[in-house]
């Protein structure tokens, strides 16, 4: 005799959403004297994140962050919006991109983020593992050519 139930299976789905309208925004010191601050929204406990850490950024017009090289993480820049300038490397290359572009950096690679422009720029910042100390920081340097 042929059995004609059926077995269904559901599959359970696990997700989280971070509003960045109600994360809490915490305003970061300036990396050079004079400059506006810059503004950060953790992101890792509202996303849920357990295996990296992500911040979203708002850097104002004509600021930067310090220049630096994570020892073990790795880090992915996405542009929500604005234009983000990097310093990649040492000596330090500049990279120009725009919205919708991503930039991954590897453990190790000196870097700074900049803005260059008189828009505020807004980047989602994402490092895997989440690692938030181990980073060797560097002098400013000038921009090149």
């Amino acid at each position: 005799m042929e059995s004609t139930s059926k077995t269904r299976r559901i599959a359970l789905v696990g997700y989280h959403v971070a509003d960045a309208s109600k994360v809490e925004w915490e305003e970061r010191p300036p990396a050079v004297e004079g400059q506006k601050p810059r503004q950060a929204a953790d992101v890792t406990a509202a996303a849920g994140l357990r295996h990296s850490r992500g911040r979203v950024w708002r850097y104002p017009a004509r600021t930067r962050g310090r220049r630096h090289a994570d020892k073990v993480q790795e880090e992915v820049f996405v542009v929500v919006s604005g234009m983000l300038t990097m310093l990649l490397g040492d000596p330090p290359e500049r990279v120009d991109v725009g919205p919708q572009s991503v930039v991954a950096v590897e453990p190790g690679t000196p870097l700074q983020v900049r803005n260059e422009t008189d828009e505020e720029l807004v980047l989602y910042i994402y490092g895997a593992p989440p690692e938030q100390e181990g980073a060797d920081f560097f002098d400013d340097v000038e921009l090149p050519g």
